[in-house]
């Protein structure tokens, strides 16, 4: 299994590709909620390019070994937004189902907190083989399951100083 490497452009042109996949199936959504950390800038996106409120659930499983190794799933306990997200649609994004449960385990929160909400889709960049969900969008299946190397991850062990030297 090699590892998969993904530039800015790269990661751009998915999150890109996903919201046309999104568009072309006519589901109209009522708000776009993502899941924090992988999801933040997908929900920043998505909220510009359909004109939605934007909410953010924040989960942590993967931080361990500066965002390498999974650990117990944690999921906050509020929806975060500036103010109550309208609508009985809302759209959940993701950056990737690797092994689906934090998809899983999200969704079934945000149906139990938000019982107003009639219909949660989810949307994300990547699925792994090994995941157990099965979101309503994807832009690309990983029958290898690699692990994926997004372009922010730089940050992960990068600290101030060391940007600051880098910088010059």
């Amino acid at each position: 299994m090699d590892d998969l490497y993904v530039s800015w452009d790269a990661y751009n042109e998915l999150v890109e590709r996903l919201a046309i996949a999104v568009w072309d199936s006519g589901w109209q959504f009522d708000a776009v909620v993502c899941l924090a950390r992988g999801g933040l800038r997908i929900g920043d996106v998505f909220s510009r390019l359909f004109d939605k409120p934007l909410g953010v659930l924040f989960t942590s499983s993967y931080r361990d070994d500066a965002g390498t190794t999974q650990g117990r799933l944690l999921i906050g306990e509020h929806l975060s937004s500036a103010r109550p997200l309208p609508g009985g649609r809302w759209l959940l994004v993701d950056d990737l189902a690797d092994t689906g449960e934090t998809l899983v385990r999200a969704l079934s929160t945000l149906r139990a907190r938000h019982p107003q909400v009639s219909e949660i889709r989810s949307a994300v960049l990547w699925r792994k083989a090994a995941s157990v969900a099965e979101p309503d969008y994807c832009v690309e299946h990983l029958p290898a399951n690699p692990w994926i190397h997004q372009p922010f991850e730089q940050y992960d062990r990068l600290r101030p100083a060391e940007l600051k030297a880098r910088r010059g």
